[in-house]
C-alpha cells in the first residue's frame, strides 16, 4: 500500500464527502505531513536539494482535488477515451513513459468528484450510441496503487457493470486486488496486469511489486471472473530477449484456459525529452536509449520517438505472435507497438 509522506489538498475537495474523510484521515497520521494548495497541477513545497531528490520526494507525495476539466482526452490503442480516476505513480520505472511530459511534477493526484467524472462519461456513452464505447482508466497513472484512499476503481466497475454499451479497462503493477474481488463487474471491466521478464523488473523497475507477486495477483483477478489481460512492456529486444521473454510466458501457462484473455505488446521507446529527464534522474541507467541505433517516427500526441527499427520490430512480432498462439490457444492479442 502506497504510504505518503505529504498530501496536500485543494481547499474545494474538504466540500466532498471524500475529501473531508481523507482529511480527517491524515490528519491523524503524525508521520504525514499535511497541506494545502492552489491546484493540483501547481504544487510547491516539495522538499529537496536537487531536482533528483525532489522528484523522488515527490514520488511520495499525494494530491488530492478535483478534475476539473470537461474533455476526456483520446486513448489510442487501447481505446476510445482516458477516464481520469487519479494521475501518476508511486513506482518509479527507469523507462516510464510517463517522463515526457510528467517528469518535473510526478506526484500522484486523485481526484474527490468522482461521480462528476462518471457523468461526464455518461455523456460519451450515449453521444455514441448504438456503439460500445471504451475506456481506459489508467493512461497517465497506477489507479490502484491509491485505491485505497480514492476508492475511484470499485466506483467506476461498478458503475460500468450497469453499462450495457460501454467498457471499462486498466492496467497496474500494483497487487491489493482484494477490494475489487467480490465487486459484480458483469465482465464489463478488463483487469490487466502490467508484466515482463524479472531481469527486466529487477534492473529498471523501482518501488513496484516483482513478477511472483503480479501473478499471483492475477491468478485471484482471474478466480474472480474478470476479463484478464497481461501487457509485456516494455519489450526490450536486447540480448538474450527471446529466451527471457519465452520463461515469461510460461510463468503464465495457469492462466492459458481463461476464457477471456488478452496481450497488449509494446516495444521499448522513448522521446528526446524523456531521455533527458530519465539522465537526469538515474544518471547510473542501462537503458538501451543508442538513437543511432533506433528509427525516429512521430507520435499521436505531436512528439517524435525513438523505437526499433523495422526489422527488429518485425522480428519481435512474429516472435511474440507465434508463442502467443502456441501457448495460449484461446487469447487475443489486442495490439503490438
Amino acid at each position: 500500500m502506497f504510504q505518503p509522506e505529504r498530501v496536500f489538498f485543494e481547499k474545494d475537495a474538504l466540500s466532498y464527502p471524500l475529501g473531508e474523510e481523507l482529511y480527517n484521515y491524515f490528519q491523524q497520521q503524525k508521520e504525514v505531513h499535511v497541506g494545502f494548495t492552489t491546484s493540483h497541477n501547481r504544487v510547491t513545497g516539495i522538499p529537496g536539494q536537487s531536482e533528483r531528490e525532489k522528484f523522488f520526494r515527490a514520488k511520495r507525495t499525494l494530491v488530492v482535488g478535483l478534475r476539473r476539466s470537461k474533455k476526456f482526452a483520446t486513448c489510442r490503442p487501447s481505446a476510445h477515451y482516458q477516464l481520469p480516476l487519479a494521475t501518476g505513480c508511486p513506482g518509479s520505472c527507469e523507462y516510464c513513459y510517463l517522463h515526457t511530459n510528467m517528469g518535473r511534477r510526478p506526484y500522484v493526484r486523485i481526484y474527490v468528484n468522482q461521480e462528476e467524472i462518471l457523468e461526464k462519461a455518461e455523456k460519451y456513452i450515449d453521444k455514441h450510441l448504438p456503439e460500445t464505447t471504451i475506456f481506459e482508466g489508467a493512461a497517465t497513472a497506477d489507479p490502484l496503487s491509491v485505491e485505497a484512499y480514492s476508492g475511484a476503481l470499485a466506483k467506476a466497475i461498478t458503475f460500468f457493470a450497469g453499462q450495457e454499451h460501454a467498457r471499462f479497462r486498466f492496467v497496474t503493477k500494483f497487487t491489493a486486488v482484494e477490494p475489487l474481488l467480490a465487486l459484480e463487474h458483469q465482465n464489463k471491466t478488463r483487469f490487466r496486469f502490467s508484466i515482463n521478464n524479472p531481469q527486466v523488473i529487477a534492473k529498471y523497475e523501482r518501488a513496484t511489486p516483482r513478477l511472483e507477486a503480479r501473478v499471483s495477483a492475477a491468478k485471484k483477478v482471474a478466480d474472480a471472473g474478470y476479463p484478464l489481460g497481461f501487457m509485456i512492456a516494455p519489450i526490450f529486444a536486447e540480448g538474450d530477449w527471446k529466451k527471457n521473454y519465452t520463461l515469461l510466458l510460461e510463468k503464465l501457462q495457469p492462466f492459458a484456459n481463461h476464457p477471456d484473455l488478452t496481450f497488449e505488446l509494446i516495444t521499448h521507446r522513448f522521446t528526446a525529452r524523456a531521455k533527458k529527464v530519465i539522465l537526469d534522474l538515474f544518471p547510473e541507467t542501462k537503458l538501451p536509449m543508442a538513437e543511432e541505433s533506433r528509427t525516429f517516427k512521430w507520435g499521436q500526441f505531436g512528439y517524435g520517438k525513438y523505437i526499433y527499427t523495422k526489422e527488429k520490430m518485425a522480428e519481435s512480432k512474429e516472435f511474440f505472435e507465434k508463442e502467443i498462439a502456441r501457448s495460449f490457444p484461446l487469447a487475443k492479442i489486442d495490439y503490438f507497438v
